[in-house]
């Protein structure tokens, strides 16, 4: 009995030593790495212009994320040799370079959200730190938000906010080719902090900084400024800017092969491009170019003029970029006729069914010079000949318009018989027939707008699908907009206005200092239902926004002090906290999200 006791006991013993379990342990480590010293004198005043590292020691393993997107030195520092920890944790991060520094110069490193603990990646947020040449720190800050007028929801996931803030000093030559002498990324919340500046005047620019150089790409980015310089003598908050697609330098691009002749792309939006052939063999063309379009049309007659039949063909034009340019430059290509290429036409209605009220479109490949309808045929269910006018677009000259007494419900079919639509050198090779039919109205609803300080000029008010692809617009003025016939569905609402009234909506010129057109984006979707007229105010002067519906908490009772409204606010309040540390010696500072 005792031999099987101690058996029992030593089985028992065995089993407990080998079990496989979870180690108990406490709570999971949720504390960001904790700064601990550096390198640099705690008064960090009068640091050494020869000075080649920064050395920033932790109280744990720490890693650097994205360091390169992250990490932001203002004023630059060029000629970063090292940066560590690169690929193995280590409890310290050094940063390496070979220019001499400045004198009298507060340098900020701003991390932004790069460093994080090794085990669970906590991350140590909007960390900064800060040294000078002289002998005081630079303590002064501007901040505010920075908000994207043509933005319609804020994207959420993995897309990454690069929207950063730069400031310029005021020079006799200023170089915005450079990076800015201060810089500062922009939060997700669109908050932004410019800290440790020196007294002076500065030029203040906010930019998408796409490609993460810091240096803002005319066309590229988009762009928010002020035109006259700020002056810093006190810190400065609620500096906001929005930001807008800027205007592209425009620049030849390329020239290919297409229906009908030759098309000449540009980047930039030209006002006016003259453009004539350099190859005698080919001196019969039309060129058709619509202001602020990036291509031009070269048509001709390759078959007539026996261009490119055999083989690719060297072709040669100059083109001059308006009455501005003086100078003319001459492209080629290699042109080779595709038979393929030849002029068609086809529906432009998007499926076989017309919206009721609305016109029968064909769309062709080539610019339509000349119709003849009068041999072309509109029948109702197959049977009846129906009446009808058609006409080339005022607005598109690839465009033909079929009116006519459409009823809803039914069905139509026109035909139309070969070489009856022409081109200047082409007419369509083939009879077509296009079979449709007229939607039922009860498929569609109405949406109506109320505008309160409505644009003095005109504007193009625009639905948004869910995609944030137009799908209707109106190019009008007023306080008043209808859209009788659209498709049931929920619809984004916007705004562009045309300040100039030059019919195209005009992007942000920072060369010239040329703002852009206005734009507005209504703070809900409007909702459109069957056979429902749907009715909205918008008070353009609303700062509601998609992403918040209900605009700024109302203003609490006079004995009550007043809490932070939105993330700005908030994060002034966490900076002035910050801001007494600051000038007690402690030149770290860490705002809290």
């Amino acid at each position: 009995m005792k031999r099987f006791l101690l058996l029992f006991v030593i089985c028992f013993l065995v089993h407990s030593c080998a079990r496989v379990g979870s180690p108990v342990g406490g709570p999971k480590d949720t504390l960001a790495p904790r700064f601990l010293s550096s390198n640099i004198d705690t008064t960090r005043i009068n640091v050494k212009r020869d000075i080649h590292e920064l050395r920033l020691d932790f109280d744990e393993y720490v890693t650097l994320k994205d360091i390169n997107k992250n990490l932001i030195i203002s004023p630059p520092i060029k000629n970063i040799k090292r940066i560590l920890p690169s690929n193995i944790a280590n409890k310290f991060v050094l940063i390496q370079w070979a220019d001499t520094l400045q004198a009298n110069t507060t340098y900020n490193f701003n991390f932004g959200n790069s460093i994080v603990d090794n085990n669970e990646s906590n991350i140590l947020r909007y960390f900064n730190f800060a040294f000078s040449t002289g002998d005081k720190l630079d303590d002064l800050y501007v901040s505010g938000e920075i908000k994207d007028a043509m933005e319609i929801k804020k994207k959420t996931g993995t897309n990454e906010n690069k929207l950063v803030v730069g400031l310029y000093q005021v020079k006799d030559t200023m170089n915005y080719k450079q990076k800015p002498y201060y810089i500062t990324k922009v939060d997700e919340d669109g908050y932004y902090e410019l800290n440790y500046l020196s007294p002076g005047k500065y030029k203040i620019i906010a930019f998408d900084d796409e490609n993460g150089n810091s240096i803002y790409d005319p066309g590229k980015e988009k762009i928010g400024f002020q035109k006259e310089a700020i002056d810093i003598e006190k810190s400065i908050s609620g500096l906001n800017l929005k930001v807008y697609p800027s205007k592209k330098p425009v620049k030849y691009s390329e020239m290919k092969e297409i229906s009908g002749g030759v098309l000449m792309t540009f980047e930039g939006h030209p006002d006016d491009v003259k453009v004539e052939s350099a190859t005698d063999k080919l001196k019969d063309i039309k060129v058709t170019h619509r202001p602020k379009s990036d291509s031009v049309r070269i048509w001709f007659d390759a078959v007539k003029d026996n261009i490119g039949q055999e083989a690719a063909e060297k072709l040669m034009f100059t083109h001059n970029l308006g009455p501005k340019k003086d100078s003319i430059y001459t492209v080629s290509l290699f042109y080779k006729y595709n038979k393929k290429n030849g002029m068609d036409i086809n529906s432009d209605n998007g499926g076989g069914s017309l919206a009721p009220k609305s016109d029968f479109r064909i769309l062709s490949n080539y610019i339509v010079d000349k119709i003849d309808p009068s041999k072309w045929v509109l029948k109702s269910d197959s049977l009846t000949t129906q009446e009808f006018t058609a006409k080339i677009s005022d607005t598109n000259p690839y465009l033909i318009v079929v009116q006519s007494d459409f009823v809803n419900g039914k069905k139509y079919q026109l035909t139309v018989p070969k070489e009856t639509v022409s081109s200047f050198y082409a007419r369509n090779g083939q009879s077509k027939r296009f079979d449709f039919d007229v939607e039922k109205i009860d498929q569609f609803g109405s949406l109506e707008f109320s505008l309160t300080n409505a644009p003095a000029s005109s504007y193009w008010i625009q639905l948004l699908d869910s995609s944030e692809k137009v799908a209707y617009q109106k190019y009008t003025k007023g306080d008043k907009v209808k859209f009788d016939i659209l498709k049931p569905g929920e619809y984004f609402i916007r705004i562009l206005v045309d300040n100039n009234e030059n019919k195209y909506w005009d992007e942000a010129d920072f060369a010239n200092e040329t703002f852009a057109e206005d734009a507005y984006v209504f703070y809900k979707k409007a909702v459109v239902r069957g056979l429902w007229e749907t009715r909205e105010d918008w008070d353009l002067k609303d700062t509601r926004t998609l992403d918040n519906p209900k605009g700024a908490a109302p203003p609490p009772a006079p004995e009550t002090p007043a809490p932070p409204t939105s993330a700005t606010e908030e994060k002034e309040t966490v900076k002035q906290e910050a801001k007494k540390e600051l000038k007690s010696g402690n030149a770290i500072l860490t705002p809290v999200k």
